[in-house]
């Protein structure tokens, strides 16, 4: 049986992502910040909850190792874990900017540095990053956001050359909006109430998002794109997925002047 070792699996896209693994047979390692707080995945055989903070590096050591003793061994991570945090940038506070970069990159990171030997040293292994289509295109106050995931990409983009010799396969989700609690539990929206300049412009902004979320696509759906991505056998790097993922196209295609148009009228009516 192969194991699967999944980031952020307590709800949303990482916790369809284990329940998919799991029922197609796969020995599955669901990581979260608040394992005892988990009620449905501990009903599962074949499933190991463990305790992991991304952004504490003895939690992701510790995890990694318990996983592997559980199991005996890892042949496909899947970082997922990360949150959503939005508005003007000039309202954000340093402990804001630091929480952000370091759950949804640094984390991100850390945890692939700690998997990366045991994937050498059994000369095969999956590294699977959930990045966005927020990694590719940008819209308004999602400043934060869109360094980290633009950060994802090129880390991945990268890491797929050094890695390959070892038969280490890199791959990148770039979901579109999902209805997850993403809007909801696992959104922080910036604000300082002495900074009134941005507040209508927000407010518009703000309003717009909310509303493209509610037409989301199911996390389930990206679920089946990790779990095509983790067993496809190919050297294929990104795969978007999910509703609106076409805006990366769009974005391909046209002028940035024409683009930034249209992300303008859409986001700011």
């Amino acid at each position: 049986m192969k194991t699967v070792f999944i980031t952020g699996a307590s709800s949303g896209i990482g916790k369809e992502t284990a329940k998919l693994f799991q029922e197609r047979g796969w020995n599955v390692i669901a990581t979260m910040r608040n394992p005892q707080a988990e009620k449905e995945l501990v009903q599962l055989k074949n499933i190991k909850i463990l305790q992991c903070d991304v952004t504490e590096q003895n939690s992701i050591k510790t995890a990694v190792n318990e996983g592997i003793k559980a199991f005996g061994n890892i042949d496909v991570l899947v970082n997922n874990a990360g949150y959503y945090i939005l508005g003007p940038f000039e309202a954000a506070t340093h402990e804001q900017i630091k929480r952000q970069i370091d759950t949804n990159l640094f984390g991100l990171i850390e945890v692939t540095k700690e998997i990366v030997p045991h994937f050498r040293k059994q000369k095969s292994g999956t590294i699977i990053n959930v990045s966005s289509i927020a990694g590719i295109i940008s819209i308004p106050l999602q400043t934060l956001y869109h360094a980290t995931k633009w950060g994802v990409e090129g880390f991945s983009e990268s890491l797929q050359y050094e890695l390959r010799p070892f038969n280490i396969r890199v791959k990148i989700i770039e979901p579109g909006v999902i209805k997850t609690d993403f809007y909801g539990r696992s959104m922080t929206v910036m604000q300082d109430d002495e900074i009134k300049e941005y507040e209508s412009y927000s407010q518009k902004v703000v309003k717009n998002i909310l509303k493209n979320g509610e037409k989301g696509s199911s996390p389930d759906g990206v679920a089946k794109t990790i779990y095509k991505a983790a067993t496809d056998n190919s050297t294929k790097l990104r795969y978007p997925t999910g509703y609106s993922k076409e805006m990366i196209s769009i974005r391909a295609m046209l002028p940035l002047k024409v683009y930034t148009s249209l992300v303008r009228s859409a986001m700011e009516k």
